[in-house]
């Protein structure tokens, strides 16, 4: 099995089948994982007025089974293969016809490609499975800060540790540029937000932001920081350029960072080392 799974077709194809079937979970995790938090949140600050915290149900990533948000109708095993059963109901509830958001088949599609891809890259080892892991968190963030303005630590925090784990043995840098690159990563955004606080009166981004810069810094080590931050700042303010001219979004209203920086890093994953050789390479 080893010997067949070394076969970068089969490796490939087989980590793309499996991005299909996580990135269906990816969604429960986008979808549940802020309502999660805002619901212990409630319950924490009920608990701070010493009040009881008031009686709910069940929910976790498991419970209670998905369910059209329309009817409530539950969601069937067979309603639930990734693209195929959208494609079958056509984008449609099979129960009441109402529309299901393409969001849905768009994340399972972007994480069996990521997969596939890095699977391609990498080749069958340590280094194609952490970065497989590093590509379904960083779907996971770049759409729950779209939908919330959130990158929850839940998230954050265990990719930067687990970017450190994969580095003890050097898999995509060495420790200490992993470990000054959590740090820098996370110290480089937090002078920027305190810096534009100061001048301007005003919260620039927010903490998340900081732990995953921190965390792309601890996988990719401190060498990638500056292009990630270079890349991240440039497609941000062509997209928030883009939506103001375009779309009449008002300037006082916050565009996300996160998805800009997750995107960043998952150049810097692949071409990191290419991108800042050419770009030195200039002068």
């Amino acid at each position: 099995m080893i010997e067949f799974l070394r076969e970068p077709l089969a490796f490939t194809t087989l980590a793309a089948l499996l991005g299909l079937f996580v990135g269906s979970f990816l969604n429960v995790v986008i979808h549940r994982l802020p309502r999660m938090l805002e619901r212990d949140w409630h319950a924490q600050a009920a608990e701070l007025r010493g009040e009881e915290p008031p009686a709910a149900e069940r929910f976790n990533l498991a419970t209670p089974r998905s369910r059209c948000p329309h009817c409530g109708h539950l969601i069937t095993a067979l309603e639930n293969i990734p693209v195929i059963s959208y494609l079958v109901l056509r984008g449609r509830c099979r129960h009441c016809s109402a529309p299901i958001s393409g969001r849905y088949p768009v994340v399972e599609l972007l994480s069996a490609a990521l997969a596939g891809y890095a699977a391609w890259h990498f080749g069958f080892g340590l280094a194609a499975a952490g970065a497989i892991v590093f590509l379904w968190v960083m779907v996971a963030l770049a759409f729950i800060d779209l939908d919330t303005q959130l990158l929850p630590d839940d998230l954050t925090l265990p990719l930067l540790w687990l970017g450190l784990a994969f580095n003890l043995v050097g898999t995509y840098t060495d420790l200490s540029s992993a470990v000054v690159g959590a740090m820098a990563g996370y110290l480089s955004l937090w002078s920027v937000y305190w810096l534009f606080k100061l001048v301007t009166g005003k919260e620039g981004m927010g903490y998340g932001d900081f732990k995953l810069l921190a965390a792309i810094g601890a996988w990719l080590g401190w060498q990638v920081l500056p292009l990630t931050i270079l890349l991240s700042s440039l497609v941000g303010a062509v997209v928030g350029i883009g939506l103001i001219v375009f779309a009449r979004h008002g300037r006082s209203v916050p565009i996300p960072f996160g998805p800009y920086l997750a995107a960043a890093g998952v150049l810097a994953l692949f071409w990191g080392e290419a991108i800042t050789r050419a770009y030195l390479g200039g002068f």
